[in-house]
């Protein structure tokens, strides 16, 4: 049968799109900006919006085209799976499955040595959860207050943004510590990473001790907490915090969602800066640079206590495979630890160069290639400045680039490139950013 092509239809202008998409889609799909960018191509960190604007992406889809927009490697590996096998499901065995299931083991911190997949960092999440329960015969959970898990019933209850949660709690048993969070602890400005680490560690104990009964399954812990604001762990926290939930007889799980693969810089996982092997580990976004691909991975004897039946349509589909062992090929050849930590290094100089320029700059922290800017009113009283946040984003987008706002109150800027970006693409969003913050503090 011959099939006659016929023209592509025109998208229309970004108005037009912007009106079907609020027409169309749920209202919790919310763009940033009052008038949304509207992307149709990139190569790289640059994208074009349907009107032919470049843009230069420093935010990466939230931390996910970690090798950047369209790379060929991953483009000519998924076009050759299309053409092989497109689907089966994880009732049936595909190779490249395996082939990315061993790239990951490989990367993993030692002990690690099962892994599953499924499509997002919120199911991952679920089968951690899932998995931690299953082992220990237990059901209360242990997240940390700032946290953020996705957006399933289970993963907004770990979640601890009063924005990210439409309902109460819906799982019982899921209870708050404190975040590790250095810039708003109450012990003052000149503690000690060790007096921090001691006073969140001490609240941990009391949190388990008063909150559940005592016997908990798993504490879940972001290794640098993203939706709250790029928030980084004081010194020895997620050491200790491990051995506090192994004394209670539960599991630790490392979150490395949005700082796994090299994001961090000089590992290839953020709990690895504190030198922790964890008991169950979840990761995606930058894993297959766009494709929809999670994992969990975890110790064997954890793995080994789920036996009851489940399945996982699209996990391990093997078209994202494809995607993610191309992903996975580039960054080992990349070296994108090593990238991440030297890039991350020119940005971090420049945004603390931009926080002895303005006084409402109240914090620059991160690891790697992800870093932020807490935003307050003044640095005496800590105020978050969301309305001036706001301002700071959208310079930024008149400036063409693009990043990222996070943080409890909306107050805090983000920024995680692809780890593939040059010195001269960090040294020109740099640049940008630094004529955002001058219109910013015109305000």
């Amino acid at each position: 049968m011959i099939v006659t092509s016929t023209p592509e239809a025109s998208p229309g202008t970004a108005a037009d799109i912007v009106d079907r998409q609020r027409t169309t889609l749920f209202p919790w799909v919310k763009p940033y900006y009052a008038e949304p960018v509207v992307l149709s191509e990139g190569e790289g960190v640059w994208v074009k919006d349907v009107e032919g604007q470049d843009y230069l992406d420093f935010f990466a889809g939230i931390l996910t085209t970690s090798i950047g927009h369209c790379h060929p490697a991953v483009t000519e590996r998924v076009t050759r799976q299309m053409q092989r096998l497109g689907h089966t499901s994880t009732l049936y065995v595909t190779e490249p499955q395996l082939e990315v299931a061993q790239q990951i083991i490989d990367l993993a911190p030692e002990g690690l040595t099962r892994a599953a997949f499924t499509n997002s960092g919120t199911e991952a999440v679920e089968t951690a959860i899932m998995a931690a329960r299953v082992h220990t015969g237990r059901t209360e959970v242990v997240a940390l207050r700032h946290a953020y898990s996705g957006r399933s019933s289970l993963a907004t209850s770990i979640t601890a943004h009063a924005s990210w949660r439409p309902l109460p709690s819906t799982s019982a048993g899921i209870v708050h510590a404190r975040s590790p969070y250095r810039y708003r602890a109450p012990l003052g400005p000149d503690a000690t990473d060790e007096q921090l680490t001691a006073f969140f560690i001490d609240d941990l104990v009391e949190t388990i001790e008063t909150t559940t009964s005592g016997r908990p399954a798993a504490l879940i812990v972001e290794s640098i907490q993203g939706v709250g604001g790029f928030i980084v762990p004081t010194e020895g926290y997620l050491a200790q915090a491990a051995e506090v939930i192994r004394h209670y007889g539960g599991l630790f799980i490392a979150d490395e969602v949005q700082t796994g693969f090299g994001r961090t810089g000089t590992h290839w996982f953020g709990c690895q800066h504190d030198g922790v092997a964890p008991d169950i580990m979840v990761m995606a976004k930058g894993i297959a640079n766009g494709f929809p691909v999670a994992a969990t991975v975890a110790r064997e004897e954890v793995a080994a206590s789920w036996g009851s039946l489940s399945v996982s349509t699209y996990g391990g589909n093997p078209v994202s495979m494809a995607a993610t062992a191309a992903t996975l090929d580039v960054m080992v050849e990349e070296d994108v630890p090593t990238r991440s930590e030297t890039r991350g290094h020119q940005l971090r100089q420049a945004l603390e160069g931009l926080q002895q320029r303005f006084e409402w700059i109240g914090e620059v922290r991160g690891r790697g290639l992800m870093q932020a800017m807490e935003i307050v009113a003044d640095r005496t009283s800590k105020t978050p400045d969301a309305a001036r946040t706001r301002a700071l984003m959208q310079a930024a987008r008149e400036e063409h680039l693009l990043i990222g706002a996070g943080g409890l109150s909306g107050h805090v800027i983000r920024t995680g490139p692809s780890m593939l970006i040059t010195e001269s693409e960090t040294a020109e969003a740099i640049a940008r950013l630094t004529r955002a913050c001058e219109r910013a503090d015109a305000l």
